[in-house]
């Protein structure tokens, strides 16, 4: 199993790269948000996982463990397969998926393209057990307390986005960076100052 790449890029595409690595070119789809952090890099490093089935082999690149890791937990969510979960990981990072899993937020993930209320509903139920095991914010106690109550103010933020007009894309995007433990008011004034047009 190849678990990690370093070489250069050789050319690049929407979907992920083509990786010189001691003259072989090797071919690795990435998450939107991976690709963007390569722009301008000559030699990376990326960790990758190889997909492998009867009738195809896939190398996936990412360029975090956090990033793989998740992407392994949403593939073995029944009906999502490799292609759906490299779609979840270019709309959000594992801190916010898991975050959206603890708050049972199923219409985070109904965002995504490709993704319907039911695939949604399912990620959440089957990922609830299986967030905590993996990278930061997964401890169990206080830590996680904190966690789900910080995204219940940025929830509540969004949905008053929504009633003043806004569409659920520009609402997540408006509080994207935002601090998780500032209440829902000030969340909204925020993201209202950085629209700069409210409605």
């Amino acid at each position: 199993m190849i678990a990690s790449l370093t070489g250069q890029i050789r050319s690049r595409d929407a979907e992920g790269i083509v990786l010189d690595v001691g003259g072989v070119g090797y071919r690795v789809v990435m998450p939107a948000r991976s690709l963007t952090r390569l722009n301008g890099a000559g030699e990376v490093f990326v960790h990758t996982y190889m997909h492998v089935r009867e009738d195809v082999m896939c190398l996936y690149g990412f360029v975090e463990t956090g990033e793989r890791d998740f992407f392994e937990l949403l593939k073995g969510v029944s009906g999502v397969g490799p292609k759906v979960a490299i779609s979840v990981l270019s709309a959000y990072g594992p801190a916010d998926l898991r975050r959206a899993v603890i708050n049972k937020d199923v219409a985070l993930f109904q965002s995504i393209s490709g993704i319907g209320k039911k695939t949604a509903e399912r990620l959440v139920l089957e990922l609830t057990d299986k967030v905590g095991d993996i990278g930061a914010g997964g401890e169990s106690g206080k830590g996680g307390d904190v966690l789900a109550a910080g995204n219940g103010s940025r929830q509540l933020a969004r949905e008053a986005l929504v009633s003043l007009g806004y569409n659920f894309v520009e609402a997540e995007a408006a509080l994207a960076g935002a601090d998780p433990d500032t209440d829902a008011e000030a969340l909204v004034r925020q993201a209202l100052k950085k629209m700069g047009k409210p409605r």
